[in-house]
């Protein structure tokens, strides 16, 4: 029988030689002597969890992970695993979502059941939302029943924490250590899933942690290699092909799904002659300036996105769930006829009515469909779009241009947010930057400022829009070996957040800059207050914060004040970028909401008192 780790030190021998092994020669190293070892569940997870090629853990630990937390420093130390430690659970849920979407790296998020738990959850709803996929592991209450654990729901009812994260994502209980490889299993069918991936999470029993068990090495499950699948009905792409020759007002709308696919969604694109709009979140899918693409199309959108979405008579949905802020709430197609919907979820290809579906991988069903679809016959549709983007470009050289404003609170002519957005944005593009936008009328601004050329050079978080997603993602690039250089672009109000960034990027080495837009308001929500009801209302504070002196108090932060042109922001942003670790520049931006000050909303959204009108309008949709 292996004795316990708490009562020898010979486990702790065992430990570090398996260690040293698995980074040696992986897997193969371990079995030199047989597939079967005699192990903790602690070790038997990490094991498992290498296999799959998770080898950093975000980590908060408590109480109820301290024999997992012992594994991992001694495979830290033998070099096999990395652990990023931080100070609040959502910001680590949110570096670890960062971390997997930026740079394709499955990460662990590791912490306690109660507060810290219900935090961390609450962070992977952005994972959730983006269909990414993170590993969350929860130290759980014991099995044995003995009396009420410390941080366990009280109440008379087994698994809570494991029922609860079942609704955000998958789940699963080690309530028997024997069951590791079913969880492993599942585990990476959620994480690894080809199209809709999301966080899962492992309830890992304060007591079965240490419990030694027997582990088949070769049969714990790898990373889940989903072979490519399309639909394999010709009469489906000859049946969509005939939606294509029958009509000329066509518009592509390229979802999150897209942005993997998007050489298809191009060639697509040109052969029939559709203009492209994007959602907030697949800009870069068309390089900014091609002439199919359309800009981003919503409730918030573009002249010229929600122009080709208003005057198409075809829609062809790919990689898109149909948010609301991306259809206007289900409004935003009022002459479409008929869709072809290009997706790889049941559920997302059947989101709307009169409806042909071809499901799949997106590359792969194009490719299909561009062996029978006509070239287009729309060039006047595309004159027209083409038309109304050289107005939306003329639109935006405005806003960009409008000088400094005298605002109110800061007593003193200061930038407005599209003028001051755009110049880091052109930055962030100059330097080679990978740009992150938190929640709020930054991010609104932003994706409609942002000039992608590729996808995945703009990481902005509109799934969940959860504020302190921006600044937390810098996190993100520990534990990677190769750490692009990100722009956090954020508002006060998300700053203040998740603040500790400020250290833990400093801990962790990171080399970034957050860029501060000061407003002193949560001007997204005083907005829709203000074109719904006419009055804002406690979306805004009196107290100044001098964020400068806030994040130089931080040793290894450089932090530095963005001035009040655009020229003085531009000196500041190099200045920060000079820096060898984190850097943060406070932009004092003009709070008010005139016209000049925005970059405006061309879309339907249902709430507020809008709900009416707009719930009348879906239901005269044709599709």
């Amino acid at each position: 029988m292996l004795e316990s780790p708490s009562s020898s030190i010979a486990p702790e021998i065992g430990m570090r030689a398996r260690a040293r092994r698995w980074v040696e020669a992986g897997a193969d190293g371990l079995i030199d002597d047989g597939p079967l070892l005699e192990v903790t569940l602690s070790e038997a997870l990490v094991l498992g969890l290498l296999k799959q090629g998770v080898r950093t853990f975000f980590a908060i630990f408590g109480h109820g992970s301290t024999d997992l937390g012992e594994v991992l420093r001694i495979y830290t130390e033998a070099g096999a695993t990395t652990v990023v430690n931080c100070r609040n659970e959502v910001e680590m849920a949110h570096a670890a979502t960062a971390h997997a979407w930026v740079y394709g790296e499955t990460p662990a998020v590791v912490t306690s059941i109660g507060p810290g738990a219900l935090q961390a959850m609450a962070g992977s709803l952005a994972a959730a939302s983006n269909g990414v996929g993170v590993y969350h592991i929860y130290g759980d209450e014991t099995t044995w029943g003995e009396g009420y654990n410390m941080q366990q729901v009280p109440k008379a009812q087994q698994e809570i924490f494991g029922r609860m994260t079942a609704l955000m994502g998958q789940s699963y209980v080690l309530h028997t250590a024997e069951a590791l490889r079913e969880c492993m299993r599942r585990g990476t069918a959620c994480v690894h899933h080809p199209y809709r991936a999301g966080p899962f999470f492992i309830m890992a029993p304060i007591n079965t942690q240490p419990k030694p068990t027997l582990v088949n090495v070769e049969t714990l499950p790898g990373r889940l290699d989903a072979p490519m699948v399309v639909c394999a009905d010709d009469r489906r792409y000859r049946r969509a092909a005939d939606l294509l020759g029958g009509h000329k007002r066509i518009v592509i709308k390229a979802g999150g799904g897209a942005r993997a696919h998007a050489d298809a969604v191009r060639r697509l694109a040109e052969h029939i002659g559709a203009p492209v709009v994007l959602s907030p979140g697949s800009t870069g899918v068309l390089p900014d300036a091609h002439p199919l693409n359309m800009h981003v199309g919503g409730s918030k959108g573009s002249i010229s996105g929600n122009f080709a979405m208003e005057e198409a008579d075809l829609a062809i949905f790919i990689g898109s769930r149909g948010v609301c802020q991306a259809d206007c709430s289900g409004t935003g197609w009022p002459g479409v006829e008929a869709v072809i919907n290009i997706n790889g979820d049941l559920d997302d290809a059947s989101h709307y009515a009169r409806t042909e579906m071809l499901l799949g991988d997106i590359t792969g069903v194009i490719d299909r469909l561009l062996a029978v679809a006509p070239k287009g016959d729309t060039a006047a549709f595309q004159a027209e779009c083409a038309a109304k983007k050289a107005e939306w470009q003329s639109f935006k050289a405005h806003r960009y241009a409008q000088p400094p404003v005298e605002d109110p609170v800061w007593r003193r002519p200061v930038l407005t947010q599209p003028a001051a957005i755009n110049a880091v944005a052109e930055y962030a593009k100059q330097i080679g930057a990978v740009k992150f936008f938190d929640a709020g009328d930054v991010q609104a601004n932003g994706f409609q400022i942002v000039e992608d050329d590729a996808p995945y050079q703009t990481f902005t978080e509109t799934g969940a829009s959860y504020m302190g997603f921006a600044v937390s993602a810098l996190v993100g690039n520990a534990g990677t070996t190769a750490p692009k250089y990100g722009v956090a672009f954020t508002g006060d109000g998300s700053f203040m957040m998740n603040p500790q960034v400020l250290i833990d990027a400093v801990e962790h080495g990171v080399r970034g800059m957050i860029v501060l837009f000061d407003n002193r308001r949560m001007a997204a929500i005083t907005g829709l207050q203000l074109a719904q009801y006419g009055h804002g209302f406690r979306t805004n504070d009196s107290v100044p914060v001098d964020y400068v002196a806030m994040a130089g108090s931080v040793e290894g932060v450089k932090a530095v004040h963005g001035g009040y042109s655009v020229e003085e922001l531009k000196a500041a942003l190099a200045a920060a970028h000079d820096h060898p670790g984190l850097s943060l520049v406070h932009v004092p931006v003009y709070g008010n909401h005139d016209d000049f000050a925005g970059m405006g909303a061309y879309g339907s959204w249902n709430v507020g008192n809008w709900v009416e009108d707009v719930q009348n309008d879906w239901l005269r949709q044709s599709i």
